[in-house]
């Protein structure tokens, strides 16, 4: 199926209808992006940024979340 297709097909969806495919398809996102970052996690690529937390945590570089 293209992505046309998808569109049309998405567009032709009643409104509970869509409400159901975009739940769907934000737990879809969500399951993908959670996926992408244990991959980056394992093959080292998120490495620099942990360090750079680390560092700044014991500098004293890091601010409370509001």
């Amino acid at each position: 199926m293209s992505i046309v297709e998808l569109e049309v097909a998405v567009q032709k969806l009643s409104s509970k209808e869509l409400r159901e495919f975009m739940s769907w398809f934000d737990t879809y996102r969500d399951e993908q992006w959670d996926s992408q970052i244990a991959t980056d996690l394992k093959l080292g690529k998120l490495a620099y940024l942990i360090a750079e937390a680390k560092e700044a945590s014991r500098n004293k570089k890091t601010r409370p979340l509001p």
